[in-house]
């Protein structure tokens, strides 16, 4: 007797939903536990004034949306948010992804030691802990000492305070290209490569190699790529290690900006509408690249219509 088909209530794995739900059980709980639970009493804190000492810690009172009025008339708020996209766009949209792609470029017909050598020199920087990093950048750029002043040979030169923003820029750079570098080769490697072939074959430069065959078929990785890179980096702490905010808060990104109004101040409240107003930035900024994806994802079917195949027109026109 043929069996039994199974009715849309049923699950695959015929546990049913008791065992089912027994075995999702774990992951909920610790979801709610260090997700939900704190998104929501981060919700409540944005709307007391809630302090780490004093009358307001034992009794806080309710301000409704005072706090955010405050932080959006803030100009400590402002000129961290403009330092913040500074921070983003210097670190993440363009160093990351420019050098990440150049490596996974130039590394990708390279074998034996010489491969190995950079891809370890570039994952090395990204799993060394945060503390070992920043130090290690205190000692490259020391006033007194420091390692970049001897190479280059100016004594004296204060990095740190003369250009902290480019530094922490610089540093981020260095730290965080490893994960665009593995996502790129991996992209570059699934480009057939008979189209590369044949734009060399017709004279074609790097750049329209680049432009015609490459970059059309992996455009979708580089929208994640960026997409990932731009939250990471729009939500580091690590900058604080080296630089602190300072001087003057010339390098006081946003989560450098939350940590001392929360805790240095001791004006939690404060703080957590800060951290929402965050999120709030973090959703815009996913929401521009998904719908780029969206776009890229219902522009497809149209190309490989007027082309026949989904790589066909990018050959011809790097030949071209």
């Amino acid at each position: 007797m043929p069996a039994a088909a199974p009715s849309p209530g049923d699950d695959a794995a015929g546990l049913g939903r008791g065992r089912a739900a027994a075995f999702v059980a774990p992951a909920l709980v610790l979801v709610a536990v260090f997700l939900v639970f704190p998104a929501l009493w981060t919700l409540y804190l944005g709307t007391t004034d809630y302090r780490l000492t004093g009358i307001a810690a034992s009794e806080p009172r309710f301000v409704g949306a005072g706090n955010y009025r405050e932080v959006l008339g803030d100009g400590d708020f402002h000129r961290s948010l403009w330092l913040t996209l500074q921070f983003v766009l210097g670190s993440a949209v363009v160093g990351q992804t420019v050098l990440g792609f150049a490596i996974a470029w130039v590394m990708r017909d390279r074998s034996g030691p010489l491969r190995r050598l950079v891809e370890g020199l570039v994952l090395l920087a990204w799993i060394l802990p945060s503390s070992v990093i920043a130090f290690l950048w205190i000692a490259l750029l020391d006033r007194d000492g420091g390692t970049l002043n001897a190479v280059l040979g100016t004594p004296g030169t204060a990095w740190l305070l003369d250009h902290p923003m480019a530094c922490i820029v610089v540093f981020n750079v260095w730290r965080g290209t490893a994960f665009s570098m593995m996502l790129y080769g991996a992209a570059i490697g699934n480009v057939p490569p008979s189209h590369l072939e044949t734009a060399r074959l017709a004279g074609a430069s790097t750049w329209q190699t680049l432009r015609d065959a490459v970059l059309p078929r992996i455009r979708g990785h580089v929208l994640t790529s960026l997409l990932l890179v731009s939250l990471w980096t729009f939500n580091d702490f690590t900058p604080f290690l080296i630089t602190a905010g300072g001087p003057d808060g010339r390098s006081e990104i946003m989560s450098v900006y939350v940590y001392r109004t929360a805790l240095g101040d001791g004006r939690l409240g404060f703080g957590a509408a800060i951290s929402l107003v965050m999120i709030l930035v973090n959703l815009v900024i996913a929401l521009l690249y998904l719908r780029a994806l969206r776009d890229r994802a219902r522009k497809e079917p149209a190309r490989l219509e007027t082309t026949g195949t989904p790589d066909a027109g990018a050959a011809e026109g790097a030949a071209a």
